[in-house]
């Protein structure tokens, strides 16, 4: 399996009802179905060269019911001796993280539970080790979401919530602009601007990203990484062409 570099690229993989989506502003009414084999996708960022894949139970995310777990062991089985596979969506409870882990996920990724009990995370890095949990920081306003990004939830100012997270351990963040997901209308850079700026721990990026610019923009600010999903698809970004992106020396 490749080593991995200083700035990677996350193709992502979101799942419901087994398809491969993408949804815009993580609204549920407002989704794209891409393609029905969701271990064919896999197979085909794995040869465009990827080293990791982003893999997202929204079903789970959303009821709680891992309706897509069948699929991402699939999709590990097929491809995890190649690619390391980050598995997010749902994971709320420490035997969900472990079983995700057991069946070969090289990093889980939780959300909801974390912001609300930061000892969660703390406990699952010391079971698992930071460099396999990461947490996700979606953000609307300022704040930090769970429970699947839905209408009128309350958050957490993110600065506060990525302080609270990296004192107990987490050294990873996944940073999520939620009004820029989906729509390919480029990353909100000042917020990437000020989670590096805190110091707190390695950020990847995630929303709205469409271009090798955008790319260039986010690792310029400091992020780590970045998930890229519907400009993948749609044929707007070349995988193989980001990953040359991430691979330059900047």
């Amino acid at each position: 399996m490749a080593e991995a570099s200083a700035f990677e690229i996350l193709p992502a993989i979101d799942l419901r009802g087994e398809r491969v989506v993408r949804l815009q502003q993580g609204d549920f009414g407002r989704e794209t179905a891409y393609d029905e084999d969701a271990v064919e996708v896999a197979r085909r960022f794995t040869d465009a060269g990827a080293r990791w894949l982003h893999v997202v139970d929204l079903d789970a995310a959303q009821t709680g019911r891992a309706v897509n777990r069948a699929v991402i062991g699939a999709i590990v089985a097929a491809i995890g001796n190649q690619v390391r596979v980050e598995v997010a969506g749902g994971l709320r409870d420490e035997s969900l993280v472990g079983a995700a882990l057991g069946a070969g996920a090289a990093r889980a990724v939780v959300g909801t539970a974390a912001l609300q009990d930061p000892g969660f995370a703390g406990r699952l890095v010391s079971t698992h080790g930071s460099n396999r949990i990461v947490v996700a920081i979606d953000v609307r306003d300022g704040a930090a979401l769970g429970h699947g990004w839905a209408a009128g939830t309350a958050g957490i100012e993110a600065a506060e919530a990525i302080a609270r997270l990296a004192d107990v351990g987490i050294t990873t963040f996944e940073v999520t602009a939620i009004d820029r997901d989906g729509l390919l209308g480029g990353p909100d850079l000042a917020l990437y601007e000020r989670v590096v700026r805190l110091g707190r721990g390695s950020i990847i990026a995630s929303g709205g990203i469409a271009t090798l610019d955008d790319l260039r923009a986010v690792r310029a600010r400091g992020c780590v990484g970045a998930i890229v999903g519907r400009a993948i698809y749609e044929g707007r970004l070349g995988l193989a062409d980001a990953i040359a992106v991430a691979d330059d020396t900047p």
